[in-house]
């Protein structure tokens, strides 16, 4: 081979092996960018063109109201930011095949798990809500329910909501336990919607918290409507008394009695009602202040960031871009509309028995979310009357409703768990 030709071949070879350096290259790029999120944004989530970016701007459109309208903050911001980082393609730190068939699959669970897979087993163990209902007993006073007891009623009256949206759900073709999931939105109360999914209809529990916390937050929106729809102007001027002061051992014996009682009837309510009622003994005892502004403060809401994130996680875009999550949001406004009129319709009952003695608006107010619920109250009567001062009447059902959206879960557990 003359020198010519060497210098030919040596060229073509160092052109070849620059062509494949390059062609290299390329293909590591084009390898790196297929792997990357951003590629896997606008892929098919299940059968949903584009799901996980639709699920992003979802997530987004709830920080918006959570942060800019103050839609229920406290939980509406760590449950859509949850939302964001689950629809995140790529991020790994939910994978709900983990819980695939409403069971924990622990053989697989050390292996793939992710920071939020470890944060759900609290919500997935029904941990979560029970401790919210202890915070939320340490910084409830049912003095005004002891001093009127005839707010039990209003309170359970309330709960008629749960049971008429249960029943709207059956012939809407849902199972009778995701009914009960869904019906339980009407008693206001979220912990008690996340407990109750969570055991019985596990793969709604995103919609199903997205609506309940929704509706709380739109409580000033919703009820006043309602409440003026079904009262006389001169039934929402009625005045009442102001209520006896309670004592310490009232509240006391109150607590335990009611512990023992509706677990002795409802062993399912034992979670929700046990703990509420301890948080309150350790207000009302006074020998605990230590436990009980723990369990009013940094618990609370280190219970509450992990629950909001966590149930957030679940809404990936297969569970939630569903026909089903638009009969969720439609049967929860049901259900709390009816849970409103029902309070409402049995105080103007209770009104007419007694003489005109009872401002029929005080029944709204039976719907759990305390304290919004009897603020509203007090607002609608106030605007017809401006001496009238309902708030502590209302507050009477508005416990009341703490306990009846607890004993209608249980009753839900008891049937279909």
């Amino acid at each position: 081979m003359g020198m010519t030709q060497l210098i030919g071949a040596s060229f073509a070879l160092s052109t070849s092996v620059e062509k494949f350096q390059n062609i290299s290259i390329l293909e590591t790029l084009k390898d790196l960018a297929a792997d990357t999120g951003f590629a896997q944004l606008f892929a098919k989530a299940g059968d949903i063109p584009c799901g996980s970016l639709i699920m992003i701007l979802v997530s987004c459109v709830l920080m918006y109201l959570a942060i800019v309208k103050k839609f229920e903050p406290l939980l509406l911001l760590p449950i859509s930011f949850g939302m964001l980082l689950t629809n995140l393609p790529g991020a790994g730190i939910y994978h709900t095949e983990l819980f695939a068939g409403g069971h924990v699959h622990w053989a697989e669970f050390a292996e793939n798990a992710g920071l939020i897979d470890y944060l759900y087993l609290g919500v997935k163990l029904g941990i979560y809500p029970p401790l919210i209902f202890m915070g939320v007993g340490a910084m409830t006073d049912f003095g005004p329910l002891i001093a009127n007891p005839k707010s039990l009623l209003l309170g359970a009256a309330a709960q008629f909501g749960i049971f008429i949206t249960f029943i709207g759900a059956i012939l809407l073709g849902f199972t009778p336990a995701e009914a009960g999931s869904i019906g339980i939105i009407g008693g206001a109360d979220g912990p008690t919607a996340i407990l109750v999914t969570s055991k019985l209809a596990p793969h709604l529990l995103g919609p199903i918290a997205v609506a309940a916390y929704s509706y709380m937050a739109l409580v000033p929106v919703i009820q006043p409507p309602i409440m003026r729809a079904l009262t006389t102007r001169k039934e929402r001027q009625i005045k009442m008394e102001q209520l006896r002061n309670v004592s310490k051992t009232e509240k006391i014996v109150f607590a335990v009695v009611v512990t023992a009682v509706v677990i002795l009837l409802l062993p399912d309510a034992a979670p929700l009602i046990g703990m509420l009622m301890f948080g309150n003994l350790i207000k009302e005892s006074g020998v605990a202040d230590r436990l009980s502004k723990t369990a009013q403060n940094e618990l609370l809401n280190i219970v509450t960031i992990f629950l909001g994130i966590s149930v957030g996680a679940t809404a990936t875009a297969s569970s939630f871009l569903t026909t089903q999550t638009l009969l969720i949001i439609v049967l929860g406004v049901i259900a709390f509309s009816f849970g409103t009129a029902g309070g409402v319709l049995l105080a103007k009952l209770l009104n007419w028995i007694s003489g005109g003695k009872i401002n029929p608006l005080i029944g709204s107010a039976g719907v759990s979310a305390v304290p919004m619920a009897a603020r509203v109250s007090q607002t609608v009567g106030q605007k017809e009357n401006p001496g009238n001062f309902l708030l502590m009447h209302a507050m009477g059902p508005n416990v009341a409703g703490v306990i009846g959206s607890a004993v209608a879960a249980g009753v839900f557990l008891s049937l279909f768990l």
